[in-house]
C-alpha cells in the first residue's frame, strides 16, 4: 500500500533512486560473537529511504505551491463554524479553513485542540536515544564490513552502531523520567547514567557523547485516541497514530494523508463528510499502532527473552511467519484510487499551516 501511494504521488521512482542499501544488523555478544542477524528487509521493508531524503522530495515538489514556515510552532488553536484561528510562537496569527496537525507524537495542534498530551500519549516503559556522530562509529565499530550494523543487548538495554536509523541508537527500559526536553546536556547525562556499567563498546560510544553534533532522546510511547478529528481540525501521522520505533510510522502517515486528501476531494471539500470517512478507514488500518510496543522486542528485560528474540531471526519458519504478519498489517486497507484528486487537482479552499 505504501508503494502504491508513492506511485500515485508520482515520486516512487525518485524514492527508489535515493533509497539506502538495506543494512543488516548483526546481533553480537560482549566478545563480538555473532548470535543472529536482523535482516535489512525486516528493518527497512521493500524500499528504505532516509527520512530527511523523503522530506526533501516532498518539499521540492510543493515549495512553489505551498507556503512553509520553518522554525515556528503553534501556540493556540481556536475552532469555529467558519474557520480555525491559529496563533504561532513567532509568526502573526492566521485563519484557515481547515487545520491538519501532522506535528509528531508531541503534537502542539493536538494539545491545543483535543486536550493535554497525557490524555492521549501512553508511556510504554522505555526510552530511546539517537546519536549522530560518525567518529564514534568508526572508533567503536568492529573492524569488519562497514555496510553492516552491530547490535548488542543486555537485559533492558540495547546499543546499535552503524544501523539504518542513525550512527548510534540506544533503547533502554526505565520508569518515567522527569527531564527538560530542551536541555540536551541533561539528556546526555541521563543516557550515560542509564548505561552505567554496560559492556561491549558502550563505554567508548558514551565517551563521544559530548562531541556528538546530533542528539535526540525521547520516550517510547503510543498515541491512543478514538478519533483523529474535531471540528475543522484533523490529526495525521504520529500526532494521530504514533507508536515510537514501531516500524509503521512513515507508511501510516503517507497513507493517512492520501486518504484524507482523497476523501476531501470526493466530498467536494465538505470536511464533515470527509473526516468521517477518514476516521473510519484509518482507525481500522492503524490498529497495529495501537497494539505494538518496540521496547520489549529491541531491549528484552531478561537473558531468556533476549535469546528468544534472537531465535526469531535464526529460525526461517518463525521469521517467515513474522514477515507475513507484518505484511498483513501493511496491506490491510482497501485503498481507493480517488480519481477526483486527478481531475480536480487539489481539494479547493483548504489551507495548511
Amino acid at each position: 500500500m505504501h508503494r502504491r501511494v508513492l506511485e500515485r504521488m508520482g515520486i516512487l521512482d525518485e524514492v527508489r533512486r535515493r533509497q539506502t542499501g538495506k543494512t543488516d544488523l548483526r546481533i553480537v555478544d560482549e566478545r563480538d560473537k555473532h548470535l543472529a542477524t536482523m535482516p535489512g528487509e525486516f528493518i527497512g521493508g521493500d524500499v528504505e529511504i532516509l527520512r530527511g531524503d523523503l522530506t526533501e522530495i516532498l518539499y521540492e515538489r510543493t515549495a512553489d505551491s505551498c507556503e512553509y514556515l520553518f522554525g515556528d510552532s503553534v501556540t493556540a488553536v481556536t475552532d469555529t463554524e467558519s474557520g480555525v484561528e491559529v496563533m504561532f510562537e513567532k509568526s502573526h496569527a492566521r485563519r484557515f479553513d481547515l487545520v491538519f496537525g501532522a506535528d509528531g507524537i508531541h503534537s502542539a495542534v493536538r494539545k491545543h485542540r483535543f486536550g493535554p498530551e497525557e490524555d492521549f500519549v501512553r508511556f510504554l516503559g522505555y526510552y530511546y536515544a539517537v546519536v549522530g556522530t560518525t567518529d564514534a562509529v568508526t572508533a567503536a565499530s568492529p573492524d569488519r564490513e562497514r555496510a553492516t550494523g552491530w547490535m548488542y543487548n543486555e537485559p533492558g538495554r540495547m546499543a546499535v552502531v552503524g544501523g539504518p536509523k542513525a550512527p548510534e541508537l540506544f533503547v533502554f527500559a526505565s520508569d518515567p523520567i522527569d527531564y527538560d526536553r530542551g536541555d540536551i546536556t541533561e539528556q546526555k547525562r541521563l543516557l550515560a547514567a542509564a548505561y552505567a556499567g554496560a559492556g561491549w563498546r558502550v563505554p567508548a560510544l558514551l565517551g563521544h557523547l559530548d562531541d556528538a553534533p546530533d542528539f535526540y532522546l525521547d520516550s517510547i510511547a503510543r498515541v491512543e485516541t478514538d478519533t483523529y478529528t474535531a471540528g475543522r481540525v484533523a490529526l495525521l501521522g504520529d500526532a494521530a497514530y504514533g507508536n515510537t520505533l514501531g516500524g509503521f510510522g512513515t507508511g501510516l502517515a503517507l497513507v493517512g494523508a492520501y486518504v484524507l486528501a482523497g476523501e476531501l476531494a470526493v466530498a467536494g471539500g465538505d470536511h464533515r463528510v470527509a473526516f468521517g470517512c477518514y476516521n473510519e478507514q484509518m482507525h481500522r488500518y492503524a490498529k497495529v499502532a495501537r497494539k505494538a510496543s518496540a521496547g520489549p522486542f529491541l531491549a528484552p528485560k531478561s537473558p531468556t527473552r533476549i535469546r528468544l528474540r534472537n531465535w526469531t531471526f535464526k529460525s526461517k519458519a518463525l521469521f517467515g511467519l513474522m514477515m507475513k504478519l507484518t505484511d498483513s498489517f501493511a496491506t490491510d486497507i482497501d485503498l481507493q484510487d480517488y480519481p477526483a484528486l486527478r481531475s480536480a487537482g487539489r481539494p479547493g479552499n483548504v489551507d495548511h499551516p
